[in-house]
């Protein structure tokens, strides 16, 4: 047996640094399009060596959540529906259609929302109330709201505690972000939709804070349903 155990190696600077930036994006803390902070500011913060953030941030653009511009800095990428994203290709060759991917948010949400119930923090209830509050202004202030409804969803993922439930919403974020960005388009056309969309998240949030998950269950499922129905009566 010994011959098959490995060595346990502690977990490299420059990982630890790519967790927290990739959770900061995932969370919307740091939002598409928005700077990085530059190496030397991002090392200073973080108490580590420049040569640790500069691994982070170069596996960060290689797998497609940052962007260099030549001349800028870096940046936060803004994501897209045909980005190298395994689900991206496969909608594509499947000819898949936004139906589809809010079909499958309905499964796997929904359960979210019913763990998230049960295990969410008080951090977690931050980052959600944080989620709507920006998603109220950017709507007055004339924008879609299409990156704090990200992050609200996203929030919920962290707050079920599954690393698993975590890592597919990760993977599943361009699509999602794609999803949402064309779903508010035309839902945006109409006031009172969009008043419905706020509410539907606030009962969603009231919900896992009094940690029912029952009710955070219908609440999303209700969510996803209103919009599932829109997109196929549109």
């Amino acid at each position: 047996m010994n011959g098959l155990l490995k060595h346990v190696k502690p977990k490299r600077i420059s990982d630890q640094i790519f967790d927290q930036l990739q959770e900061l994006i995932s969370r919307g803390e740091l939002k598409p399009g928005e700077q990085v902070m530059p190496e030397r500011e991002l090392s200073e913060a973080m108490n580590v060596s420049r040569t640790s953030v500069r691994n982070a941030i170069s596996k960060l653009v290689a797998l497609g959540f940052l962007e260099h511009r030549q001349g800028q800095g870096t940046f936060v990428r803004v994501p897209s529906s045909g980005d190298n994203n395994p689900l991206a290709s496969a909608m594509n060759i499947q000819e898949a259609t936004l139906e589809d991917i809010l079909e499958v948010r309905l499964g796997l949400e929904c359960n979210a929302a019913a763990l998230a119930a049960q295990r969410a923090t008080d951090e977690d209830i931050r980052f959600l109330e944080k989620s709507m509050e920006d998603m109220k202004s950017e709507y007055k202030a004339g924008s879609h709201g299409t990156e704090a409804d990200v992050s609200f969803h996203m929030a919920i993922a962290y707050a079920t505690k599954n690393q698993v439930q975590v890592s597919m919403m990760r993977n599943f974020y361009d699509l999602l972000f794609y999803g949402v960005k064309e779903n508010l388009f035309y839902l945006y056309q109409d006031v009172g939709r969009i008043e419905n969309i706020l509410e539907q998240h606030g009962e969603i949030a009231d919900a896992i804070r009094k940690h029912d998950p029952e009710k955070a269950y219908s609440a999303m499922k209700q969510h996803i349903g209103y919009v599932l129905e829109f997109y196929r009566q549109k």
